[in-house]
């Protein structure tokens, strides 16, 4: 972890609560994509956990849904606002753990972690298949940005309006029964669907908390595992499907 300043580079809307915001700083503590950043708000008593959905040498991306008044303030703000960010979080998503046919599963702003590790996929010479899920065709983001990575990408809404009508799991049944492993983050229901499914042999699961700290002082972000209590900021956010408990 390291406490750094990220400055916003730009900002662009891609549906009516979702934005792709820019940063540059110093990225010297990412590892893994799946990691997160927890960003210091002005007038805000707690930090914002985000997920980085790229990094480079020279800055960071985020994919940010409005969610109250903090996330607000972070997306309007102007081009050049420096905002004091913790970096580095989190374990991230192990892309040499793969099974024999990865797919990659995102749900609504659950899908920003999984951009970074489809680009190390491809980097690593490999072209993952990608199922997303949203509610209808209006919240759909990001599709064309994996597909210009070289992946296979699958839609599903639920109500119809663009892809397959329901939820990302049908995709996955339908369109991809070869699929053995699965990369996951999004809403813990969609998650434990997604553990539901008998073609996964294994997989990795990148869960959605409530954070204080961010760095595993607070401990407020535990969950039960089959090794015990584990905080999703620090022993997380992805945990193995073996070690999850519903």
């Amino acid at each position: 972890m390291i406490q750094t300043k990220m400055t916003l580079f730009s900002a662009r809307q891609l549906t009516k609560d979702v934005w792709e915001l820019a940063f540059t700083g110093d990225t010297e503590a990412f590892t893994r994509p799946g990691q997160f950043v927890n960003i210091e708000l002005p007038g805000r008593f707690l930090r914002r956990p985000i997920s980085v959905a790229s990094y480079t040498d020279e800055g960071m991306l985020l994919l940010v849904r409005l969610a109250g008044a903090g996330t607000a303030d972070l997306v309007s703000a102007p081009a050049g606002t420096a905002f004091d960010t913790l970096t580095g979080l989190g374990n991230g998503f192990d892309p040499e753990e793969r099974g024999e046919h990865p797919v990659l599963i995102g749900g609504g702003i659950g899908i920003a972690p999984l951009y970074g590790l489809a680009r190390k996929l491809v980097g690593m010479g490999l072209t993952p298949h990608v199922a997303l899920g949203f509610r209808s065709a209006d919240d759909v983001f990001y599709v064309e940005e994996f597909a210009a990575l070289g992946c296979r990408v699958f839609v599903a809404t639920e109500d119809g309006s663009l892809g397959t009508k329901g939820f990302v799991t049908d995709c996955v049944r339908n369109y991809l029964p070869e699929a053995d492993y699965a990369f996951v983050c999004g809403p813990t229901p969609m998650l434990k669907a997604v553990d539901g499914l008998e073609q996964l042999k294994g997989g990795q699961f990148s869960f959605e908390a409530r954070m204080a700290c961010g760095f595993g002082a607070c401990v407020g972000c535990t969950i039960p595992t089959a090794n015990g209590p584990r905080r999703v900021c620090k022993d997380g956010p992805v945990f193995r499907k073996e070690e999850i408990v519903w």
